[in-house]
């Protein structure tokens, strides 16, 4: 083995403590890296087999009632490949030992079932067959949250009409990889159900014999598409279309396209944090080094080693290190990526979602940790061999001396030694007490970010579920009507206050900015559902004009007081300029807000409204429900409860699995900055330290000089850090704010608080390494001259 080879495994296991630590938070940030490119990765593949694999369409287009013939006149639209018109109609499931109302969105499946587009994918059974007009495919998110199998019943209302339904298959379909009821939150897979059935059972229940009021495209690979949409509504408009959307607006696709972007936000900062600190580290940890190590370097440029051969000696030492992190960092990202991929199993069903970590993600992390502890170490390189030999083997020029704080200020003046001593090496060394501070500053950041998620999810669902929507159910009519409906469920069992709303598909333009969202009408004295200004206060719908939500305004670039064209896509369609009258605060979608009675107004429609907000009397809900259920007007009623429910039983439980892993990389993130930089001044000081137990100074007080400096520092560096994660947070949340979800910067004092309580514990441990090594340290050894 060479003779430098030789040193550089010494200097390793001389340096093995701080390596250790540096290789923990490299391995925290490899980990990262790792979950989130192959997450990706995983998901990406699994999209892409599957919407090719079943044909995913390119155009979906809803609208009232046209007759079939019109579909041939949309299949000559030129971009065209295949155009398939199906029938969609809501039911209520009624499913034996479960109470509650289940709602479910049924859709046709074609004759022929190789011209189908959206295929579905059987998990068990088949298909329902020509004549089997009992049939049905049942969604496998729906089948397993009830144990649903082959042949098992279900009886189903569509427009007021009871019917017993026959489990033929369980399957996906590409269309809805992500299962969400319209206006909600998250999935609730035991209250929300698709199904399909053959086209002419369900065209017959729907009343839609002859006729469709849905269809879905597929487009040639170069075709034009918004020019096909253009031509698809203007056909729609008289048969009450509203308006089509591409793929991109699709809505499971648009949440699925929304996820993978919030990890590639995650993947672009959260590793690039941790792999910053390591870089950091290295900096100090290297430079240190050669500044110890400078008469050997020296003495090796002296026998004829070139200063390439030493550079790359530096570099060695570097590479060991980042690979010492490497390792176990690809261990714990593919751990935990495939926790992640099972979470995501959950919310996104495909045949298949494998997760792997393949080669293009172990390359890539391997390149951003070695080029990040190189950019972290190339001053400290650099300074290994620009010296001169002769230059080199001279002792370091002592710091000029100057009086210091303790011999100028009478406050410092009563101090006791050691103390005097710290506040001396601090001062006159600050560039050096700086880099520390941050340091450990960095470390309370990580720990503050680790918690983040959790703080901030919950402060989301107090403002949707506490402020904002106050109601305890949603009753959403299959149509707009009159307002007798409102005043028929006033008069059911147990309702104790009911207030109605508008929801209205609109698509809003702003100068050559547009976005396809709805309208949510208000009374102007509604209280169970309102909307929130920035400083969460119910705001006053208006009489004529409009309220955005702050991340629509931003899309749509306009400010209150400018005005913005209203196309409204129902009813007679008119196109008007409104303005725009307030912001509104949302964390959840992008809607718009108006007054009822303009909305009506503004339609030329008396009075209508889509559905209910409605309080109850606990004891009389079941009666309630089941009074709502024999309805046929009535579409869904939806418990909020049952939102709040879903959530912590699936995504909250999965983000305080996440939180605790990011806490425990942050608070191993922070043991490492710490105890590296305990070992680091004990490493440099070794020799003073060990001189003044030679002059008479007691062990304790030997370590209060290099622990009391530590402590100070830490305490220094607690705000900043405090600070610091304060920015990381609001750096993450902008960096993963989508149309569907924008995370706000909310911080508890308890996270605050732990972030502080896990520094000092670090701190407090690696005292006790540190005084340890100053109990046992060899005078002898220590003082002997080096020269």
């Amino acid at each position: 083995m060479r003779a430098l080879n030789r040193k550089l495994f010494r200097d390793l296991w001389g340096l093995r403590a701080q390596a250790v630590a540096i290789a923990l938070v490299i391995a925290g940030g490899v980990a990262t890296w790792v979950i989130s490119l192959s997450t990706i990765e995983s998901l990406e593949n699994s999209q892409r087999m599957f919407y090719q694999n079943y044909r995913f369409a390119d155009v979906f287009a809803s609208l009232e009632r046209a007759p079939l013939v019109t579909v041939d006149r949309i299949r000559e639209i030129p971009g065209v490949r295949a155009a398939e018109g199906r029938v969609r109609a809501s039911a209520t499931l009624t499913l034996q030992g479960f109470d509650e109302p289940v709602e479910a969105l049924l859709t046709s499946i074609p004759e022929a079932d190789d011209a189908m587009l959206n295929r579905l994918f059987l998990e068990a059974g088949r298909l329902p067959r020509a004549g089997d007009d009992s049939a049905v495919v049942v969604s496998e998110s729906f089948a397993e949250a009830h144990r649903l199998n082959v042949g098992d019943g279900i009886d189903a209302i569509v427009r007021g009409q009871s019917s017993r339904l026959v489990i033929s298959g369980i399957g996906l379909s590409p269309e809805f990889v992500y299962q969400i009821r319209p206006g909600s939150l998250f999935p609730d897979h035991k209250r929300y159900a698709t199904i399909w059935m053959r086209q002419r059972p369900l065209a017959q229940a729907a009343g839609m014999e002859g006729a469709f009021n849905d269809i879905v495209l597929q487009l040639e690979r170069n075709a034009d598409a918004a020019a096909v949409v253009e031509a698809l509504d203007g056909i729609l408009e008289r048969w009450g279309g509203t308006g089509a959307v591409l793929r991109d607006d699709q809505t499971s696709h648009s949440y699925l396209r929304e996820e993978m972007e919030q990890l590639r936000a995650m993947a672009r900062i959260v590793p690039l944090i941790f792999l910053g600190v390591a870089a950091f580290l290295l900096n100090i940890v290297i430079h240190r080094m050669v500044r110890m190590q400078r008469d050997q370097i020296a003495i090796l440029k002296a026998f004829g080693y070139p200063n390439r051969t030493i550079a790359t000696h530096f570099t060695g030492l570097v590479m060991l290190i980042v690979l010492l992190g490497i390792v176990p960092g690809l261990a714990l990202g593919g751990w935990m990526g495939h926790g992640l991929a099972n979470i995501y199993r959950e919310f996104f069903r495909f045949p298949e979602l494998f997760f792997r970590v393949g080669p293009p993600v172990i390359a890539s992390a391997v390149l951003a940790t070695a080029g990040a502890a190189l950019a972290g170490t190339w001053r400290a390189l650099w300074s290994a061999f620009r010296a001169a030999p002769a230059e080199a083997m001279r002792p370091e020029q002592p710091t000029g001396f100057r009086r210091s704080l303790v011999e100028r200020v009478p406050l410092f003046r009563g101090l006791d030694q050691p103390t005097r001593m710290i506040v001396r090496s601090l001062e006159r060394q600050p560039i050096k007490a700086l880099l520390a501070v941050i340091g450990i500053a960095l470390a309370v950041a990580i720990l503050v970010t680790g918690r983040f998620q959790q703080d901030t999810i919950g402060f989301m669902l107090d403002v949707q579920f506490g402020f904002a929507a106050r109601e305890d159910m949603t009753v959403t009519f299959i149509e707009p009507t009159g307002r007798d409906a409102l005043h028929e469920i006033r008069a059911l069992p147990g309702v104790i206050e009911a207030e109605p709303f508008r929801a209205v598909a609109v698509k809003l333009v702003h100068g050559h900015r547009s976005h396809r969202s709805a309208v949510q009408a208000y009374g102007r004295d509604a209280t169970l559902h309102r909307a929130l200004d920035r400083s969460l206060e119910p705001i006053e719908m208006p009489d004529s004009g409009l309220l955005l939500t702050d991340w629509l305004a931003d899309q749509l670039a306009v400010e209150v007081g400018q005005s913005v064209t209203v196309e409204f896509l129902e009813g007679r369609r008119p196109r008007l300029e409104v303005p725009v009258d307030g912001v509104v605060r949302e964390f959840v979608g992008a809607s718009a807000y108006m007054g009822l009675d303009a909305v009506n107004r503004l339609l030329r429609e008396s009075d209508s409204i889509s559905g209910v907000y409605l309080t109850a009397d606990p004891s009389e809900r079941d009666r309630l429900l089941g009074e709502l259920e024999r309805r046929p007007r009535i579409a869904t009623t939806s418990l909020l409860e049952n939102a709040v429910a879903g959530f912590n039983r699936t995504m909250g439980e999965n983000i305080r699995i996440f939180s605790l892993v990011n806490t425990l990389l942050a608070g191993v993130v922070a043991f490492g900055v710490i105890y590296n930089t305990a070992r680091l001044a004990l490493s440099e000081r070794a020799r003073e330290l060990a001189s003044l137990r030679v002059l008479g100074f007691r062990r304790g007080e030997v370590a209060w000089v290099l622990l009391g400096e530590l402590a100070l520092l830490t305490a220094a560096a607690i705000p900043l850090g405090l600070w610091l994660g304060y920015g990381f947070c609001s750096l993450i949340g902008r960096a993963m704010a989508s149309e569907f979800y924008r995370i706000p910067t909310v911080i508890h004092a308890d996270s605050y608080a732990f972030a502080t309580v896990v520094v000092l514990a670090a701190m407090l441990v690696s005292m006790l390494a540190i005084g340890r090594r100053l109990y046992r340290l060899d005078l002898v050894e220590v003082l002997k001259t080096r020269e």
